[in-house]
């Protein structure tokens, strides 16, 4: 039962206001004055109703002695003033007298859900910072702990963050868990996937151009960049950046201002920049594909994820929380891995990462006839990646696009697309594009 405080200095309006709220099922306590109304525990209350002009201190003084605690404003001097004063201090709402009984309960019911569902949200964001401390990624093994500690503490500052990673490690939610713990949470975090955009183009999507700059620019078009003015920016894969867009994003870094293409005008931005690559760009600089003043400008702060097949009991975890997650999306039934399926999970090497267990959880959801996940279901038993034939075991040396040229060779012979892509944890789209940037045509089928 919502316990409700009246504060109304006129016996008969607080009796008749009383008996209103105790007939709709409300426990009502009252008070004659503001300083009679501080002899009960506020925080007790789940709202409180007061008259605005009352003897001593005016009704809107409990607001500060309150905190918490939604404050209705009632008045027989109703005027547009005296109503943004009182909005202004902090009151919920204002309700002017005499009131309509209908319109009393209507405005005492809406505040009392909306009171509960702000406490209701409050309470899930601490539990939920409690058992995943950032923005909802799941890791207890040390390295992952080291992640949350990095993003802790960067967080507050503006500082430029370089997440590094393989593929589907999480390096977005790694971004987006910066921003929500940062000053600039209000406002809106921008992600760009620069591997995404053609080169063509980039320029453009990030920074904007003026009509007429080039051929098909009919209008104005306002960047990428511009969009995350007073926010954050988020440049997934920034080593695949073209270096004249790297030299127009060092100005972004160093000055604070952008130009859009066409443009002979500078325009001034307040971004916070986190990029992400898997590509080790220490050597891309020394290959003079990456500029050395962008580099060292983005490495201020570097948080590195380790690959899945690193992160040794994390995979318990991770598996029952995406299966969980994917069966309420598909919805299905409660479900579970079994014991022996949990093994080969806890075997494979995971060349795709958490996307890739994601992906295997998916399809296992989907075959599923009961309530077990099963070995079979997974269809990782003979998976390539798994086991001593892989190629990071035979070579752990090997890079990134390495191990995409070895794997699809491989296996493109026994494998279709669509199997190629989910073994790598990938889509049909993104395996095409990286064939066409590693010059990998397929050779058979």
């Amino acid at each position: 039962m919502s316990q409700i405080l009246i504060i109304e200095d006129e016996a008969v309006i607080r009796a008749s206001l009383r008996r209103l709220l105790q007939r709709a099922g409300y426990d009502v306590t009252e008070a004659g004055s503001v300083a009679e109304a501080e002899r009960h525990p506020l925080a007790d209350f789940d709202l409180i109703i007061t008259d605005l002009r009352l003897p001593g201190e005016p009704g809107t003084a409990i607001i500060a002695r309150a905190p918490g605690v939604p404050v209705l404003v009632m008045t027989s001097y109703a005027s547009v003033r005296s109503a943004v004063e009182s909005m202004q201090m902090g009151a919920v709402d204002y309700i002017a007298k005499p009131f309509d009984h209908d319109e009393m309960l209507l405005t005492v019911e809406r505040i009392l859900k909306q009171s509960t569902l702000e406490r209701q949200n409050a309470a899930l964001k601490q539990d939920l910072q409690r058992a995943y401390p950032a923005g909802g990624m799941i890791g207890c093994c040390a390295a992952m702990q080291e992640v949350f500690e990095r993003i802790r503490k960067v967080a507050p500052t503006d500082t430029t963050v370089l997440i590094l990673g393989e593929s589907g490690t999480g390096k977005e939610l790694v971004a987006r868990a910066v921003h929500e713990q940062s000053t600039r949470r209000d406002a809106p975090i921008i992600a760009v996937n620069c591997a995404a955009i053609p080169a063509g183009l980039i320029e453009s999507e990030l920074f904007g151009h003026e009509k007429g700059a080039f051929t098909g620019a009919v209008g104005t078009h306002r960047g990428l960049v511009e969009a995350a003015d007073g926010g954050t920016l988020f440049l997934d894969e920034i080593g695949e950046l073209p270096l004249e867009a790297q030299a127009r994003l060092l100005r972004v870094i160093q000055e604070g201002e952008i130009r859009r293409v066409g443009s002979t005008q500078s325009r001034k931005v307040d971004v916070r920049l986190i990029a992400a690559t898997h590509r080790d760009l220490q050597q891309c600089v020394n290959a003079g594909s990456f500029r050395s003043d962008l580099y060292y400008r983005l490495h201020v702060m570097e948080i590195r994820l380790p690959p899945l097949r690193e992160r040794g009991d994390d995979i318990r975890q991770l598996a029952a929380e995406l299966l969980e997650k994917t069966r309420r999306r598909l919805n299905r039934p409660p479900m579970h891995i079994t014991e022996e399926a949990m093994e080969r999970l806890l075997q494979h090497n995971w060349p795709g990462n958490v996307r890739e267990l994601e992906n295997v959880i998916e399809r296992a959801v989907i075959l599923a006839d009961g309530p077990q996940i099963t070995p079979q279901l997974l269809a990782i038993d003979n998976a390539p990646g798994n086991g001593q034939d892989s190629p990071s075991a035979v070579d752990e040396t090997l890079s990134l696009d390495d191990y995409f040229r070895r794997f699809v060779r491989e296996n493109e012979g026994q494998m279709t697309e669509t199997e190629l892509a989910r073994h790598l944890g990938i889509s049909r789209k993104t395996l095409w594009e990286r064939r066409q940037k590693l010059g990998l045509p397929r050779t058979k089928g």
